[in-house]
């Protein structure tokens, strides 16, 4: 979700205008709005959830102040290829490559994990934690608790579920066509699918790595009345990692816009299309 002074969800210390993403509510163009005075420094949200109404948008302006403040809230604002231990060492970016590891096979609350103590490790995890950050069980009350107990670091996670429960209260569902328990009614799906197109670490030790996903998905209410419909999104996830109880967990995350290609010629599709292939099509599980 984005609107605003900077574009899509980006960083919390440059604005500016940006018309080049699809637009908020098919406008053409993204303006995000952040509120005056600090927000909670553990606070950030995935963007997806949107409507056409513009009460909505202050409520994503204070969705994206979230996803800033993360970012930033244990590191002081510092340089984002440091992660402030002594000894790290950053790495240069290289376009992602298939390495031949497959996947991780253990998953807990339904979530990928087990993640190798390696960079390629780190980058399978930042993936996979991509995905679900920015998917429909992020706006349901009680998944998103088991999201945010295994996604994030144990002194965070606590923080962070108060934060989200704020933002994403009853009227804020309710604006998005969603009920108090995150769910469509009856006839419509809510659609909020990431699929990373690559990653890339920007700093890396045996405890902490700064990881950014590439991605895209599709998010929007499929269904025949919506004012909210299904389309695609662009936009590029660094997650801040920590090596933590035998696996990979997220200290903080931010989100920015793009790169975004040229939209091409498809043809659209109906909406109950659209709700069968989110029923039929399952998820993968994503290995550097």
């Amino acid at each position: 979700m984005s609107l605003g002074d900077e574009h899509g969800h980006g960083d919390s210390s440059h604005s500016g205008d940006n018309g080049a993403y699809g637009g908020y509510a098919g406008t053409g163009q993204t303006r995000t709005r952040f509120p005056e005075g600090g927000g909670d420094p553990y606070g950030g949200t995935p963007r997806r959830p949107r409507s056409s109404s513009r009460s909505l948008v202050t409520i994503v302006g204070v969705v994206v102040l979230l996803i800033a403040a993360i970012a930033f809230a244990n590191r002081g604002g510092g340089d984002s290829d440091t992660d402030g231990g002594s000894g790290d060492a950053k790495t240069e970016t290289a376009p992602t490559a298939a390495s031949g590891e497959r996947p991780v096979t253990t998953k807990t609350g339904g979530i990928p994990s087990g993640f190798a103590h390696d960079q390629q490790g780190a980058e399978s995890a930042a993936a996979n934690y991509s995905v679900v950050l920015v998917s429909a069980d992020i706006l349901k009350p009680v998944r998103r608790s088991e999201i945010v107990q295994q996604v994030f670091a144990a002194d965070k996670s606590a923080d962070l579920e108060d934060s989200l429960n704020k933002v994403y209260s009853k009227d804020f569902l309710t604006k998005v066509g969603l009920d108090e328990d995150g769910n469509a009614s009856a006839g419509s799906t809510y659609v909020s699918r990431t699929m990373p197109v690559g990653t890339t670490t920007t700093s890396y030790s045996d405890s902490t790595a700064t990881v950014e996903v590439w991605c895209t998905g599709v998010f929007g209410m499929a269904s025949e009345s919506t004012t909210n419909p299904v389309t695609s999104d662009w936009f590029t996830m660094t997650l801040q990692l920590r090596w933590e109880n035998d696996d990979w967990k997220v200290d903080s995350f931010a989100q920015k816009e793009g790169p975004a290609p040229v939209n091409g010629d498809n043809k659209v599709s109906a909406s109950d299309e659209i709700s069968k292939a989110v029923e039929e099509y399952g998820g993968f599980t994503y290995a550097r």
